[in-house]
């Protein structure tokens, strides 16, 4: 099926709840793409020897991978871990991540400053653009696998919101005039 985005509720409720508005008010892939987002839909049980993911990563030059199991029993530290994943941030770098096992959700700010939820699962790849405020967050299941691809060297650095004096951030809203 793919990815599924809708724009959020304000509620201060459970991070991991789905928080769709009522009525639900669904984002489009294209309404995500005029704001740098886009998806794949792949197979996760070939992403060893996937051709479609290896030409994916040879078209963008996404050389490095690693994979994090996000789980209270995997990830050490896991719960501070996800309260930073959670506070709003961006990266001078595309984050790039391909869910191999579970669901989790990505929030993106679209251009008016509101929040919009991605739902993703086994077999979602997405791209978010360097310079996009966004942030992570498991689901009610609490589980995901998750591959972290990269261009070069991994960078790990987040910047949490405001950070908008920074030149990638002043290239993605340049980026946003043209949508």
């Amino acid at each position: 099926m793919g990815i599924e985005a809708w724009y959020m509720d304000s509620s201060d409720e459970d991070q991991r709840k789905p928080h769709r508005l009522n009525p639900n008010q669904p984002v489009s892939l294209q309404d995500l793409k005029n704001i740098g987002v886009f998806s794949w839909k792949l197979n996760a049980d070939i992403y060893e020897t996937d051709p479609e993911l290896d030409q994916i990563r040879k078209d963008h030059g996404y050389s490095y991978t690693d994979i994090i199991t996000i789980h209270k029993d995997t990830l050490p530290n896991y719960e501070e871990k996800l309260k930073m994943f959670f506070e709003e941030h961006l990266h001078l770098d595309d984050e790039i991540r391909y869910i191999l096992d579970g669901q989790a959700y990505f929030d993106v700010r679209d251009k008016e400053d509101r929040w919009i939820r991605i739902a993703m699962s086994k077999g979602d790849l997405i791209t978010l653009p360097a310079g996009i405020y966004h942030r992570f967050t498991l689901d009610e299941t609490n589980y995901t696998k998750a591959m972290r691809l990269f261009v070069g060297e991994p960078v790990w650095k987040a910047y949490n919101r405001p950070a908008d004096d920074f030149d990638i951030r002043h290239k993605y809203l340049a980026s946003l005039q043209g949508s």
